[in-house]
């Protein structure tokens, strides 16, 4: 029998995939200090992994670890050089959270265009349509969208975009330009090319060395007055004092973070008291039934791996 901690509780349609399994048993990992997991974590074969950290000082003492499913796409609190040394595979739901995350961008997007934090303060104080001719907003329509990296969440977000009628441009530089053609978007070769002219900038990459800052106050400066930029994938792909400086001196409209650099944010961070950005708390996946989705993703991962079943597109290579 297999034994499979779930760290972190999650929902409960993938903790019953495990309970209904007789080759399978579980318990729940609430306590994730790096003390508790130290502890706890040797007597499993497998876990599930939501946003703690998994470092060497961990993994080291988990002899029986052989495989890692994490709960989402991102894993930077994964030590990837122990892991591979140590051959633990590490798999991702990468099919349970585009819809959610996809949403969230449009959410985002709209409610900046339309000024709606605005809008709900006016009428809330007792103005109605005193100011309401005065505040800018933007229509979607005709307008041109920036999406940068183009897995699953980009593709799911393209086709949301051409409902209203946005014109798509895609940088990423490992996607075929027929491939982005086919879901009706236009390939750039240049990030920059597609910084001067866009009106929205959405991104979906991994934080990578080469991804870290890729926006920054020169990145922003170049932008539209009017460009909207939002973050849903990992923070540090926007440098935030960056992001914060360009708001403040008006070069972007506005901008949207669901992810930050350092989470929970930091009570000091700038961002936190400026009316330009849209803040939401990592959680772009949250809706009830993503939570479903990727729970039962990440266990039935766990359950196809030792039975040789893997889906290979869910195995990140190292």
């Amino acid at each position: 029998m297999y034994k499979v901690a779930i760290i972190e509780k999650i929902h409960q349609d993938g903790i019953d995939l495990l309970k209904n399994n007789p080759a399978f048993e579980h318990e729940i990992i609430e306590d994730t200090s790096e003390e508790n997991l130290i502890k706890t974590l040797p007597n499993f074969d497998a876990c599930t992994l939501r946003v703690s950290k998994l470092n060497e000082k961990i993994m080291s003492n988990c002899k029986n670890l052989k495989v890692i499913s994490r709960h989402g796409v991102g894993y930077d609190n994964v030590d990837l050089n122990y892991i591979k040394k140590n051959n633990i595979t590490l798999l991702i739901t990468a099919k349970a959270n585009a819809v959610a995350v996809a949403e969230h961008v449009i959410y985002m997007m709209l409610s900046i265009s339309k000024s709606m934090s605005q809008y709900d303060n006016e009428v809330r104080i007792g103005n109605f349509k005193k100011n309401a001719s005065s505040i800018t907003t933007f229509e979607l329509y005709n307008k041109e969208i920036l999406v940068v990296g183009f897995g699953r969440i980009g593709q799911s977000l393209i086709k949301r975009c051409l409902g209203f009628e946005m014109k798509i441009k895609v940088f990423d530089p490992f996607v075929s330009k027929e491939t982005i053609e086919s879901f009706g978007g236009e390939k750039i070769e240049n990030l920059d090319d597609g910084l001067k002219i866009c009106d929205y900038i959405s991104f979906h990459v991994p934080l990578t060395e080469k991804t870290k800052n890729l926006i920054n106050y020169s990145k922003l400066k170049m932008m539209k007055r009017e460009a909207i930029v939002i973050n849903t994938a990992r923070g540090g792909v926007i440098n935030e004092n960056d992001l914060d400086k360009a708001l403040k001196e008006n070069l972007i409209f506005g901008a949207g973070l669901d992810v930050f650099d350092k989470e929970p944010i930091d009570k000091i961070n700038p961002l936190l008291s400026n009316k330009k950005v849209l803040l939401s708390p990592h959680s772009a996946t949250f809706t009830n039934e993503c939570k479903s989705r990727m729970s039962l993703e990440s266990t039935k991962n766990i359950i196809d791996f030792f039975n040789n079943k893997i889906d290979k597109s869910m195995i990140v290579k190292l």
